[in-house]
């Protein structure tokens, strides 16, 4: 994601804000009213109350008039901007930059930075700046109850407003780099789950079509019977013959499609709720690959002792098939999976005999939307969704993910690893 993009992500939830907002205006209503009628300090009471009143007016508008539960982009700006000016000239009026609620005025930029897009958050923190240097130089002074007038060193009284400045630029920073990774996250997760939803669907049809190929075959095979005894009785009739011939070829073609519509084409009508083992669940994901792919996937179980068998896993069989098809998509001719268990641990490793994983990503596996430079041609690669995806699914059936360099092939290797205890769980 680029930080100058649109995105979809960049709203502010106005329930929120309108909280805050609240609590904003309550504070700054006690604050006057507590300076004015208890500390006795002289100031414009009047227009400042004003000011307050049209921080209210905002206030309600957004709550009975604007009907929409997110505040665009553009509208929230129009908001914070209103913000920044009614505390820009409650300041004005109260002292400047030497009242000591000055520091409410990076509130604003700060809280729109980690929700809104970057051009937003750069003017906002560029019309505060423009707010804190006006301030600097342009107030009205605040004389106390005994006409005293509060001053202070120059530089002292200029270091406020580069102190202010810094603390705007930094907080805003950081909160700018969360709110990007934050976004990032969240598309991510969102396509996680539309991919789900997918895949989720497709094993429903999938399902649907081997129970129609199990409920269709019976009265098939009865039709099947039928024409057999019928081309024995009617021998003599070659008319009918042809007839029933073609009848029998018809059905046979129905079988076979019903067969094609089946992934799991037996006679056991299980196909969504079928216990599959680690080794099950390996085959049937290659055997996928196999028919679209050149290839050479190499199976090894060898060292498999664990029988146990877990619910068929829409999770588990993304998550796999992600990981190897990674491996498919960057090997040059072959792909090893091995299955390795004991009593205790059962351990998937995925090899491929391609370039291995970049080094300059290779501590970041796992985090969405990395990309890379491959073949030193500056060629970008992206590597991050599906196996953030991947990583995600796995790790929410308990299994833990290790991304590395395979020492033995040339390639890059993956670790998968399930406490067999935690299998009982799926």
């Amino acid at each position: 994601m680029k930080f100058f993009e649109t995105s979809k992500y960049y709203t502010l939830k106005k329930s929120t804000y309108i909280s805050l907002r609240w609590i904003g205006i309550i504070g700054q209503l006690f604050s006057v009213y507590f300076v004015f009628f208890f500390l006795n300090f002289d100031f414009n009471f009047i227009i400042s109350n004003l000011v307050i009143f049209v921080g209210i007016l905002s206030n309600l508008y957004l709550v009975f008039i604007y009907n929409k539960t997110q505040l665009s982009d553009r509208s929230a700006l129009i908001f914070l901007l209103i913000d920044i000016m009614q505390l820009a000239v409650l300041i004005y009026l109260t002292g400047g930059v030497v009242n000591p609620f000055i520091i409410f005025i990076l509130i604003p930029s700060v809280f729109a930075s980690s929700n809104l897009g970057l051009r937003t958050n750069l003017f906002l923190v560029l019309t505060t700046i423009l707010t804190i240097i006006f301030l600097t130089f342009y107030s009205k002074e605040l004389p106390s109850p005994l006409n005293n007038h509060f001053h202070v060193d120059d530089y002292y009284f200029y270091s406020i407003p580069i102190a202010l400045i810094i603390a705007l630029v930094f907080l805003n920073y950081f909160a700018i780099i969360f709110g990007v990774e934050s976004r990032i996250r969240k598309e991510a997760l969102n396509k996680m789950e539309e991919v789900m939803a997918k895949e989720h669907e497709m094993l429903s049809l999938g399902g649907q079509a081997a129970a129609a190929a199990h409920s269709l075959g019976t009265p098939l095979s009865t039709i099947k019977i039928i024409t057999l005894e019928l081309s024995k009785q009617l021998r003599g009739n070659k008319e009918l013959i042809q007839d029933i011939d073609l009848l029998s070829s018809q059905v046979e073609r129905c079988n076979q499609i019903l067969k094609k519509l089946s992934l799991n084409p037996t006679e056991e009508d299980e196909f969504i709720d079928e216990d599959l083992s680690f080794k099950e669940y390996l085959k049937e994901i290659i055997l996928s690959f196999k028919e679209t792919s050149e290839k050479e996937f190499i199976l090894n179980h060898e060292q498999d002792f664990n029988s146990k068998k877990i619910t068929k896993s829409v999770e588990i069989i993304y998550g796999l098939r992600n990981f190897i098809g990674n491996a498919n998509k960057y090997s040059k001719t072959k792909i090893f999976v091995t299955l390795k268990s004991d009593r205790d641990i059962t351990e998937i490793i995925i090899e491929d005999d391609g370039e291995g994983y970049p080094n300059e990503i290779l501590s970041k596996i796992g985090e969405p939307y990395l990309q890379s430079y491959r073949n030193n041609n500056k060629e970008k690669s992206g590597l991050g969704l599906g196996i953030f995806i991947g990583k995600n699914l796995l790790e929410k059936n308990f299994a833990n993910i290790n991304c590395q360099n395979s020492k033995k092939k040339s390639g890059a290797k993956v670790v998968i690893t399930w406490q067999n205890k935690d299998l009982f769980k799926i």
